[in-house]
């Protein structure tokens, strides 16, 4: 079944059988933006990836469901929400959004800090990573992706940067070592090491604290940020295929091997396409070994910048999906305002925005 196809009979049974049970269960009519959460939560199921030690317990008191919890951290996305307390506002003045996220009366709203402990336990079992990885394995893992447009976007945190240790380095003997001197070999650069470990194995070497990163705008000037990158691939049709958090201050090369072996191991794509920041021999050949067709603006390095060919410049516009996603996490889902601390929870914070963005852009594509 082709994708459009697939999308569509679901959200025709929505529209068809959901809608009108919900105008019979609800008090109010749906408005355009309920309904459209309720097309993202079909789409997502979220409540299917929520692990069972996070919605169980045994022995002492209960706890609160937590399928509906995840259920209205999507909607907190969705709707704009800035804060926890804004959401659960939300969910008590607002008896449509309650009962969609599955809160059948206002006594059924946890409160502010039984939110924050299903938070950490999303956060800790990495549900958004989950989640995301089983949409794009449904809806893409049997399709031919043309681009991947990789880029990163800067997240300003709300905590203190990580003070940067520096060893001393051991000083180097000058000139040519004497005949029968072994110096110790030189250590091996991440890029190569990259090459030759897997995907998930690259991705834990890097850093993921909090500390200063500097980058430069569309304009050409220098911003300075505390806090982390998020890296993101996407493809022509804005649709995130990988999502990695990383510390500030590391180089956006450093993260392109293990997004490559990443995005490869889900889906099928023909181009690589990066801005001269990628411009490194090992992606270059990293690339080419995948089966791909590296398109990646040359990197002057204080030389005269070599132009691209036309056929690649052409390619190379495709690559804007990736800006406009980014824009669209930020100003619409969330990313501008992290209120939590640490890589685990501000990751689970940006993928329940990145989940939010599939599923929207996914309807949008499918014209749904």
């Amino acid at each position: 079944m082709k994708l459009k196809e697939k999308v569509s009979w679901l959200m025709e049974t929505v529209q068809q059988s959901l809608f009108p049970h919900l105008d019979e269960c609800l008090p109010l009519p749906l408005t355009e933006p309920e309904k459209q959460l309720v097309k993202i939560l079909e789409l997502v199921q979220i409540e299917k990836h929520v692990p069972v030690s996070a919605s169980k317990q045994w022995l002492g008191r209960p706890i609160k469901e937590r399928e509906a919890l995840a259920r209205a951290f999507i909607a907190k996305a969705v709707l704009k929400y800035q804060h926890t307390r804004s959401l659960r506002n939300a969910l008590l003045s607002t008896p449509n959004v309650r009962m969609i996220c599955g809160f059948s009366k206002c006594g059924d709203v946890p409160s502010e800090s039984t939110f924050s402990r299903a938070f950490s336990e999303y956060a800790e079992a990495d549900l958004g990573t989950l989640v995301h990885d089983a949409l794009v394995k449904e809806h893409l893992g049997s399709e031919l992706i043309g681009h991947v447009s990789r880029d990163s976007t800067a997240i300003i945190g709300r905590e203190k940067p990580a003070k940067k240790i520096r060893e001393p380095k051991a000083a180097k003997k000058r000139g040519r070592p004497a005949k029968g001197e072994d110096r110790p070999p030189a250590e091996p650069k991440r890029l190569d090491m990259q090459r030759t470990q897997a995907a998930q194995e690259a991705i834990a070497d890097l850093p993921k604290v909090c500390d200063r990163g500097t980058k430069k705008n569309a304009q050409g000037y220098k911003q300075s940020w505390n806090g982390y990158k998020l890296h993101l691939d996407i493809n022509d049709c804005g649709l995130p295929l990988s999502a990695i958090l990383t510390s500030a201050s590391l180089h956006d090369s450093q993260v392109a091997i293990p997004m490559m072996k990443l995005t490869a191991s889900k889906v099928t794509s023909f181009y690589d396409l990066m801005d001269a920041a990628y411009d490194a021999s090992q992606i270059w050949e990293q690339s080419r070994e995948l089966g791909h067709v590296p398109i990646i603006d040359r990197n002057p390095r204080g030389g005269e910048a070599i132009p691209m060919a036309p056929h690649e410049a052409v390619r190379y516009n495709e690559r804007t999906t990736a800006e406009r996603s980014n824009g669209r996490l930020k100003d619409e889902l969330g990313a501008r305002s992290v209120q939590v601390r640490g890589p685990d929870k501000v990751m689970m914070h940006l993928m329940f925005g990145v989940i939010a963005l599939f599923a929207d852009q996914l309807l949008k594509v499918t014209g749904c």
